[in-house]
Parts: C-alpha cells; structure tokens; sequence
C-alpha cells in the first residue's frame, strides 16, 4: 500500500514538474527585452491639432504592443502597435491631439507582448522622459490667409474706393476732370498756379486691446476645447491682423482680479509678444470679477481705443454686472463683445424629444439661448458691436467686423 501511494504521489507531481520545465523554456525562449528606445515629435504642437508621434525600437518581440499614460493636455490611443520596418527594426505612429496649452511630459512607456507559447505575459516599463509642447493655434496666420485679407481689403480695390473718404492726409495729385471739386487744395494750387487736391485714407496708429476673461466659465469645453483657448485662437489672428493693417496691439487679461496689461505696440513685435503671452496663460477655477477688472481696464486706457472683450455669461441675472461695466467702458471706447455659441446646445434644440426627461433639457436649453439672446441685445443698444459665433466660424466674423470699423472709421 505504501509503495502504491508513492508511485502515486510521483505521478502526480511529474505534470507540475513538466509545466515547470515548459515555463522555463518559453521564458528564456521568449525573453527579448526592448531596446534603443527613441521617441519623434514636432517642437510644438498647436491646440486642437492632431500630430503624429513616431516611437521606435532597435530590438524588441514580435506582435509587440505598448501603452502610454496622456497627461491632461493630450489625447491619444492607449493601445499602440509595434510593426517591425523594413531595416529591421520595430516602430509605432501614434496621432496625438493637443486639447490644453502647456509643456506636457510623457514619463513611461509600458511595452507588453505574450510568449512563444503563450503561458507568459511580459510588462517592462521604459523610461520615455519625452516633453511636448502645446502652443496657441496660429495655423491661419502662417499660411498667410489673413495676411491676404487684410491687404486685399486695405489695400487693393476697397482702399482705392476710399480714397477721399478718411480722416488722414495721405498725398497731393494733379486735379483731373471727374474728381470731386471739394478735394481741391486751394492754397497749394495758388501757389503752383495749377490744380492740386489732396487724397485722404483711413487713419492709422489706432489701438487695438485684446481683452481675455479667464474665469472659470472660460474653461467651459465647446468643439473639443475649453472657450478660452478658441478665444486665444480669435484674439491672435485679430492681433495679427490689426498689425498688418497698421495699428497699436495691446492685451489684457483677467479672472477674479485684474493679471497683465500690456500697453498697446506697434507691429509684429506685438504679435510675437502676444503669442508667448497667451502660450503661458494658464487655465484658473476663479470667478471673474467684471466690475474689477473692467474699471481697471478703463483707468489704464485714457485714449479712445478697439476693445475686444472676450468673455461669457450664465444668465441675465449673472451678466448684470457685466452689462452694467461693459456699458462705462463703452462710453469712451468701441467695444466689440464676442460671444463663443455653443453648437451643441443648438443642436440640442432641433432634436426631437423622446421622453419628459428629454423634454425638460430642450425647454432649459431654449431658455438659455433665450437669455442669452436678451444680454446681447442690451448690448447691442448701448452700440457694443456683437461677434456671436460657433467656434469655428468667430475668427472670420471677428476679423471681418475688425476691418468694417477700419474702414467705416468708427474709432
């Protein structure tokens, strides 16, 4: 009996041992640890872009995948695939989307891949140590889309056909039949006993302020991005372009109190100011304190200047303050208000309900928009110029309400 119960004993524990032998064999059969880990990305990425990042390996398993760990700014796949290049060695492409400014690390890489007979998994974590950097979007200025508009409109047909209609003497010319008779210099055509009038254009030098509300509502997502960056967005090409059309830029900023003022600068120096400005404006949890902010804005301001007010709103009886401040600084300024609407909501609202819950979200989103409607329009009464736009469609009103007022010459 004792000898049959060992013999049993030894045959029992003979599978565990086999297993044992075979888990051996696959680890050291499978075991190929990574190596030469290099990491590819542009030096910046713009807000609400999508790039790609190339990962790459000298060494590394077949049907290798990895896993990366986003910080808050960016957004991408967690799965990644390995495939192995013609030169022998293993790479990934990954498409990463910016979706917050800032300086963004990517610390640890964690590869895994299966065994050759599939017993084993392996989860080595590499370190990446990889930054990247996301920047205000200034993708139309670069392609030179608002370059072009500005300079067609204030100096091509449209400045032609507003000669004789500015404020700013811009030459004399010989007076020719067809001109108008109240053009003639007089004095000047005594002296050269000849016909001379004078040209006049839109006058330059004006100041243009860039003024960003960066409370907590700001931080609100529309379209992917939080409001403050699709304002950023608007607040750089207007610079740009009023830099192109000759004028002062400045900027300010603001949440529960006032943060930086910059006087109003001439040229692209301005601009190159402005972007590094907005690139280090970080994103606040704070109440903006209109009544603050924009009294300081007035005392800073003493000449008549563009103010370009982006902010937002709840409802009438949160934006009383506001109207209430806007309506001081418009007394001595030409505001324009830009309001970022949201597609969603509006969507909302065209979609047919299908049950009382639902119904109950269209009747509060109606009764939003509705509010919002009457805040603007009080505003629109004290001649605050309204920039009422889905966000991707307020850099061109904006830009094409900044160049009305050139050339209409309200400032």
């Amino acid at each position: 009996m004792i000898v049959a119960s060992t013999a049993l004993r030894d045959l029992a524990i003979l599978p565990w041992v086999l297993l044992g032998l075979l888990i051996a064999f696959d680890m050291a059969s499978s075991l190929r640890r990574p190596r030469n880990l290099s990491f590819e990305a542009p030096p910046e990425i713009f807000v609400g872009e999508t790039v790609e990042l190339r990962l790459s390996l000298e060494s590394a398993p077949a049907e290798l995948y990895a896993r990366l760990e986003w910080p808050e700014g960016l957004s991408g796949e967690h799965d990644i695939a390995f495939y192995q290049g013609a030169s022998g060695g293993f790479a990934a492409s990954v498409p990463v989307r910016a979706v917050r400014r800032g300086v963004w690390r990517l610390e640890h890489l964690w590869l895994f891949w299966e065994s050759r007979l599939r017993l084993l998994e392996f989860v080595p974590r590499l370190d990446l140590g990889a930054e990247l950097r996301v920047v205000p979007n200034i993708r139309q200025v670069q392609s030179g889309e608002i370059t072009t508009t500005v300079m067609s409109t204030l100096y091509g047909v449209k400045e032609n056909r507003a000669l004789g209609e500015g404020s700013e003497f811009h030459q004399l010319r010989d007076f020719v039949p067809g001109m108008d008779i109240k053009s003639i210099d007089w004095k000047r055509s005594a002296r050269r006993r000849s016909l001379v009038a004078k040209e006049l254009r839109a006058e330059r030098n004006h100041h243009v302020i860039i003024a960003l509300d960066n409370g907590y509502l700001m931080r609100e997502e529309i379209g992917g991005l939080p409001k403050i960056d699709h304002a950023v967005t608007a607040g750089l090409a207007t610079a740009w372009a009023a830099a192109i059309g000759g004028d002062l830029v400045g900027y300010y900023s603001y949440d529960v109190r006032p943060r930086t003022f910059a006087a109003p600068a001439p040229g692209r120096t301005a601009f190159a100011r402005l972007r590094n400005w907005t690139a280090e404006l970080t994103y606040v949890s704070r109440e903006t304190n209109h009544t603050l902010a924009l009294t300081e804005l007035n005392a800073r301001t003493p000449k008549r200047s563009l103010i370009i007010v982006f902010t937002d709103f709840i409802d009438t009886t949160s934006a009383e303050l506001l109207i209430e401040n806007i309506g001081i600084l418009a007394k001595r300024h030409l505001l324009i208000f830009v309001a970022i609407r949201d597609p969603d909501l509006e969507t909302l609202i065209e979609t047919a309900p299908d049950n009382l819950e639902g119904a109950a979200t269209i009747v509060a989103a109606n009764q939003s928009i509705n509010e919002r409607r009457l805040v603007l329009e009080r505003l629109a009464r004290m001649g605050v110029t309204i920039v009422d736009a889905k966000p991707n469609a307020v850099t061109a009103r904006l830009i094409s309400t900044y160049l009305e007022i050139k050339a209409r010459e309200m400032i």
